[in-house]
């Protein structure tokens, strides 16, 4: 840290140097090799740094046009080697009032104050402890040595005393039995004399050795600040006297502590804030966030923090234009919170932080009963030693596993949430502003409908509150649905236009209005589906597709019959059979059929809702999709009160009555090779993707074309196809599979615009394969655009996460990294863009892996 360019400097395991200021104030620079840094030193007020390499080579940083540039390494002389009796140098500190003079500590204890003008000792203290670390006082007068004992002494220096056997003071703070050694000591020194000590480690052996820990006390002030992860280094912010703020860096995350507040609460970051504070299980992105939503979502986050500080370290100035718009990037974990995130710029910002786990009653949750003695008072009153207290927000443990977030669906529009979980649970979510005490309403879905010969062997559901719990500002749940069996939600669709939700397990897939807290229908996909009710006329499109291949080869085969005019024995016509599908698909792979038996076969894996016409083509109205893992399409045409006409049925008692939602099975698709579906889109008359709910309505967006025929898009694993609407007849494919020997793992449409002209802009499906590239094609043709490698394909982790956004971003959330890939479009005369990607910038904006010293 340099005090007078208020700077903070992190180097890394893989050879990054990192400089921080004020909020938005970030540099990078890299040495040659990944080597890892194991020192940085600033020059005070020089913008310049030195770095110390695990190989033994020193380098010299400037900031040069705000880049730090590396003027050059050199290869480490070691100028205070000793003999075997003295052991390393384990310190080397200037005095604070005198330049030319340098303490030097030795691992066996020996610390030698230094005069290098006239290259000689000056003092020699002989300590008796194996020495950790050293640290002047400001005056000069004094300076602390801490030992590997768990002890620290702290030594006076004075005039005409050439050898120093004993210390003014030795103390092991957490003794009298053995203990670990101090790292690391600073001295603080305070306007109103009492000066503050920090050291890191110094705990029992025995009862604490595993505990990452670091200590603050001043007179009676006494703090153990107790870590998650390993303390790898820490340095305080001050000006001469008076500390303001402790920076402490650990494995996994960067903690700042307010001297100043009593009590030494911990401030917020505005960077590197740990995103895997808890296992990440689902990420969600929304662009474009409304101001207001914007404002209310900061307003939540600030009461959470309570009143602050501003940040400490302040150096520079935040050059960086303002974004165009707000994003937000929402990430859910496996501890039952979901963190909302400023994905705006470069760097991620944490917002506010939603936790469902006051939904339910959980083992964390106090005791009842009357003879828990955790409850006892005077078992409460008994004081700690050490006097630890849980710092930091980085919990690699879950209280209870059931509670991690699998899916997130957010209406920016309505403020309403969607968050579906482990153990089948699916809460829906309203913003507010003020505090409430409330009861949830719970609803149970049996998605097996009390099937005969069904036994679940799985966890048990979690059990809701039954009494009243408090819920701060922010989202606040509504309704509780609650699946049976509690499997684990494999997808989820909210439109709040409609109150619907709709949710899919490993066992089924249910339609759930919210606002009448009524579930509407529930299916298991592996259910033979029979077409009844006003759509019985409509033929299967799994039987169509057979016939019309069947048709096809047919005609194949008598039209090559024709032109073979005596076949000579059956070996001839199956030659020729093959070589006439090689005709056809020359470059295309064999691709064999995935069995109908497999075990997940009835996972749900991607939901829709839209607006389209599925019972004939001229009335439209809401419909549901699904999409399952054995390569199976359902489609419901929904009546929705409002929307369309709805049946009344009796609620409650007195004549009460309202509109309910019914939903009717339209259509089921088979795909061919039963590929798992990835996902569903459907195209209005210009081919393009219907607008969100209440875009249209409220001229957010423009209107969908009704006056054409809509199709759909339905992407598996394997290829992609577009059917038309209603009649469901296949228009076009690509068989990505077949073609390229990869599979497809994401996908979605984004509207890429043109960089030459401002309000040109072509929708694009962007597909990411497990081996890393990234397809585009135009829709609705599918014709192939372009292709990038885009994340290794090694990285399995980081190709199932990503996330693309709207407006032609990738975001994907690894144990390693969270990368932020962004890709933009030029125009150069062409008379229609053809969605070409010139570029592809990555900004990395979160660098926190195993460990903040092996980010990149």
């Amino acid at each position: 840290f340099d005090p007078k360019l208020q700077l903070m400097a992190i180097g890394t395991k893989s050879g990054a140097i990192k400089v921080y200021g004020a909020p938005g104030v970030e540099f990078t620079g890299l040495h040659k090799d990944t080597t890892a840094v194991t020192q940085i030193h600033f020059l005070p007020g020089q913008g310049r740094l030195l770095s110390l390499l695990d190989d033994n080579t020193i380098h010299l940083w400037e900031l040069v046009a705000g880049t730090p540039r590396d003027v050059g390494g050199v290869k480490r002389e070691d100028d205070y080697r000793c003999g075997k009796s003295l052991g390393p140098v384990e310190s080397l500190q200037e005095h604070p009032q005198q330049s030319g003079k340098i303490l030097i500590g030795y691992s066996r204890g020996l610390v030698v104050l230094w005069d290098l003008s006239a290259r000689h000792a000056e003092q020699l203290f002989l300590g008796k402890q194996q020495l950790e670390s050293l640290v002047w006082e400001r005056s000069g007068n004094l300076f602390v040595s801490s030992h590997n004992d768990g002890g620290y002494s702290v030594w006076a220096v004075t005039n005409g005393n050439t050898y120093n056997h004993q210390p003014v003071s030795s103390t092991i703070p957490y003794g009298p039995f053995p203990c670990k050694a101090i790292n690391k000591i600073l001295w603080r020194t305070t306007q109103t004399g009492s000066p503050v000590l920090l050291y890191s480690g110094g705990m029992p052996r025995a009862s604490y050795g595993d505990r990452h820990c670091l200590t603050i006390q001043q007179d009676k002030d006494h703090v153990t600040l107790d870590f998650t992860s390993r303390v790898i280094d820490f340095f305080t912010v001050h000006k001469y006297d008076d500390p303001s703020a402790l920076v402490v860096l650990l494995e996994e995350e960067l903690v700042v502590i307010d001297l100043q507040t009593p009590g030494w609460p911990t401030l917020p970051t505005p960077y590197l804030a740990p995103l895997h504070s808890s296992a990440i299980t689902c990420s969600f992105h929304i662009s474009s966030v409304p101001p207001k939503l914007w404002e209310r979502l900061v307003n939540a986050g600030r009461a959470q923090q309570g009143r602050q500080h501003s940040w400490p370290i302040c150096g520079g100035k935040n050059l960086a234009p303002q974004p165009k718009q707000q994003e937000l990037l929402l990430t859910g974990h496996e501890d039952g919170t979901v963190r909302f995130w400023d994905a705006s710029g470069v760097a991620l910002t944490p917002l506010y932080k939603l936790s469902t786990a006051n939904v339910f009653h959980t083992d964390c949750d106090p005791s009842d009963d009357p003879q828990d003695p955790s409850d006892d008072p005077d078992m409460q009153q008994e004081e700690e030693w050490p006097p630890f207290r849980k710092v930091g927000c980085f919990d690699p443990y879950s209280d209870d596993p059931r509670l991690g977030i699998q899916k997130i669906s957010l209406c920016k529009y309505s403020n309403k949430l969607v968050v579906a979980g482990t153990a089948g649970q699916v809460i829906v979510l309203g913003l507010s502003d003020e505090r409430s005490d409330h009861l949830v309403d719970v609803s149970v879905v049996d998605l097996l409908q009390d099937r005969e010969g069904f036994t679940w062997k799985g966890h048990d559901r979690l059990e809701p509150r039954l009494k009243p719990a408090p819920f701060p500002p922010g989202f606040q749940p509504l309704v509780l649905v609650q699946c049976l069996p509690p499997a684990s939600v494999t997808a989820v669709a909210l439109h709040a236009e409609w109150n619907l939700i709709s949710f899919g397990t490993s066992h089924g897939f249910g339609l759930f209005d919210y606002h009448r807290r009524n579930a509407v229908c529930t299916l298991h996909p592996n259910d033979s589906l029979a077409m009844e009710g006003p759509l019985s006329r409509v033929k299967s499109l799994k039987k169509s597709l057979r016939q019309s291949f069947r048709r096809i080869r047919k005609s194949r085969v008598s039209g090559k019959k024709r032109t073979i005019t005596t076949p000579t024995s059956k070996v001839q016509e199956a030659n020729a059979a093959l070589a006439e599908q090689e005709d056809v698909a020359p470059v295309q792979r064999r691709i064999e059929p995935r069995s109908a038996d497999d075990s997940l076969s009835g996972v749900v894996r991607c939901l829709c809702f839209a607006d389209t016409f599925l019972r004939d083509g001229t009335h439209h109205g809401p419909t549901l999709w699904a999409g399952t893992n054995s390569g199976s399409v359902y489609a419901y045409a929904l009546e929705v009160p409002g929307v369309g006409s709805g049946r009344v049925c009796e609620r409650g008692g007195a004549g009460e009555s309202s509109v309910c939602v019914e939903a009717v099975l339209g259509k089921e698709i088979q795909l061919m090779h039963r590929a798992p579906v990835v996902s569903i889109s459907v195209l209005d008359g210009r081919g393009k993707p219907l607008p969100d709910p209440y875009e249209a309505s409220q001229d957010l967006a423009i209107a969908p074309d009704m006056t054409n025929a809509h199709s759909v898009l339905i992407a598996s694993e394997e290829q992609l196809k577009v059917f038309s609407l209603p009649k469901v007849s296949a228009k076009t494919k690509f068989k990505l599979t077949a073609h390229e020997g990869c599979r497809v793992r994401k996908v979605a449409l984004v509207v890429f615009g043109s960089t030459a002209q401002e309000d040109y802009s072509e929708h694009t499906l962007v597909c990411l394969t497990n081996l890393g590239d990234m397809h585009l094609f135009n829709i609705p043709a599918l014709r192939p655009q372009v292709r990038y490698d885009c994340i290794r394909k090694e990285d399995i982790s980081g190709i199932a996460s990503c996330v693309f956004t709207k407006n032609g971003q990738g975001e994907e959330n690894t144990p390693n990294q969270a990368l932020k890939v962004t890709t933009r479009q030029s125009r150069a005369g062409w008379v229609r863009l053809k969605a070409h990607l010139t570029q592809i910038k990555q900004k990395i904006f979160y660098t926190c892996p195993t460990g903040i010293q092996s980010c990149r």
